[in-house]
């Protein structure tokens, strides 16, 4: 069935858009509910992050499961990965973020978790998806939906956070700058350091609601490295506006990304004897990655780039860790799906447990050089039939031998083609992936 409304990480749009009016949120909480009458008993979690538009939308959320006869359990201001795990906690039969992720403050979204807390079904999506196209009929007034606003919601999160790494794991002695994203964390991440004892410094962990993900949090570290060398602190962390991706920096204020920060946590449980299967990276996960894993005898595969595959093949495999370049990082060993507060307590507890600073952990992966070219496109073309880029990848793949990766892929968003080359040498990636660009331009001439 082709979806008209649910992408891979739920329904995101520009505030105002067809798919982001109150009207349209009005009849998406309907649909909702109508729907997860049908297969589920209990209340639905609503949580949202800090932008302005939440509110709006929130409001209409709450009004349109009502009306299907569902309650609501409002938890005000949370991380996406919070509410999956109340979701679990509060037995409700779904839960429900209104979130735009790392995108800026005038785009808005809606996620959804089982009851499980995993991404919902397909299926379900296109029941959904279904009952988006029928007429909106409201319960009698005695059936109407309750709503119930949960005051200790952050609390409870920042108790099950702090359970993910062994209560031996103090954090006495580190210096640690938070960086919020001014989003969803900002009044739940620095409490959760500080409380296993780090000393703590917050930066962009005031909210206005225009604010979040602006030149802060993960999309953009550089303010986050600069607090990190005027503090003398020991690291850097750094969050997005939701809450589900990290990007850390070292003492040296230089950035650790989300392939460094999975190397880090596999290898360190590997040396633990703690470590089962194998890591699950994307296909823009850096080839230093998969790598340096094979040299401590840890699988690695690929998935298509988004969190939705990465657990799709975590689930298939039966692995525990997997995640994506930009800090999306998946522990299911300890919760259900991406969490940037988890992922960065999974590095402190190698720390802690080896002695060792960050840099020095991060230093055990060598990254391959990687140039990544963007090729507007007038139309779409088909990379697989035409004789002039496959051609070219030929000759390039042929000269990187295996030392080295080639990968073309058409954006999702954009008309464009992306041409990424990894190697070992800068220069020549470089011109092998104009070489390959060339080609492209070439064949949609």
């Amino acid at each position: 069935m082709t979806r008209k409304y649910f992408g891979t990480d739920g329904i995101r749009a520009r505030v105002g858009d067809p798919t982001m009016t109150p009207d349209f949120i009005l009849k998406l909480g309907w649909a909702v509910g109508k729907v997860l009458a049908n297969h589920y008993q209990g209340s639905v979690l609503i949580g949202k992050d800090t932008r302005i538009s939440g509110y709006m939308l929130e409001s209409s959320l709450q009004a349109g499961l009502s009306a299907a006869g569902v309650d609501i359990k409002l938890v005000g201001p949370m991380p996406t990965p919070a509410i999956a795990y109340l979701t679990r906690t509060f037995r409700a039969s779904a839960g429900i973020v209104i979130s735009a992720s790392h995108n800026p403050y005038y785009d808005n979204g809606v996620k959804f978790f089982s009851g499980r807390g995993l991404k919902l079904p397909d299926e379900v999506e296109q029941e959904i998806e279904a009952q988006m196209e029928k007429p909106m009929e409201v319960v009698s007034s005695d059936k109407l939906g309750k709503a119930e606003r949960i005051d200790d919601a952050t609390g409870r999160y920042i108790e099950f956070c702090k359970r993910t790494i062994p209560s031996s794991d103090a954090l006495h002695g580190l210096k640690i700058v938070v960086d919020c994203a001014n989003g969803a964390t900002y009044h739940s991440a620095p409490h959760v350091f500080s409380e296993l004892g780090a000393e703590v410094t917050s930066i962009a962990a005031a909210p206005d609601g225009l604010n979040i993900n602006r030149d802060c949090g993960a999309t953009a570290p550089q303010r986050l490295a600069e607090a990190v060398i005027s503090n003398g602190a020991d690291l850097g962390i750094a969050l997005d506006g939701d809450g589900d991706r990290l990007i850390m920096v070292d003492n040296k204020g230089e950035i650790v990304d989300g392939d460094e920060i999975l190397y880090v946590i596999a290898h360190g449980r590997k040396k633990e004897g703690q470590f089962q299967g194998g890591v699950v990276g994307t296909q823009m996960s850096n080839l230093g990655l998969e790598v340096s894993l094979a040299q401590h005898d840890i699988p690695f595969e690929r998935a298509k780039v988004g969190d939705r595959y990465v657990m799709e093949r975590l689930m298939t495999e039966g692995w525990q860790l997997g995640g994506e370049s930009s800090g999306h990082i998946i522990c299911l060993d300890r919760t259900t799906t991406g969490d940037g507060i988890v992922a960065a307590l999974q590095v402190l507890h190698v720390m802690i447990n080896s002695g060792r600073s960050l840099r020095d952990l991060r230093e055990g992966m060598q990254r391959f050089p990687q140039t990544l070219v963007n090729v507007p496109l007038e139309e779409k073309i088909d990379l697989d039939s035409s004789s002039v880029i496959q051609e070219a990848v030929r000759d390039v793949e042929a000269q990187l031998s295996d030392r080295g990766r080639v990968l073309l892929r058409p954006s999702g968003t954009e008309p464009l083609i992306r041409v990424m080359v990894e190697g070992q040498d800068e220069q020549l990636v470089n011109a092998y992936a104009a070489q390959i660009a060339d080609a492209v331009r070439s064949a949609a001439a």
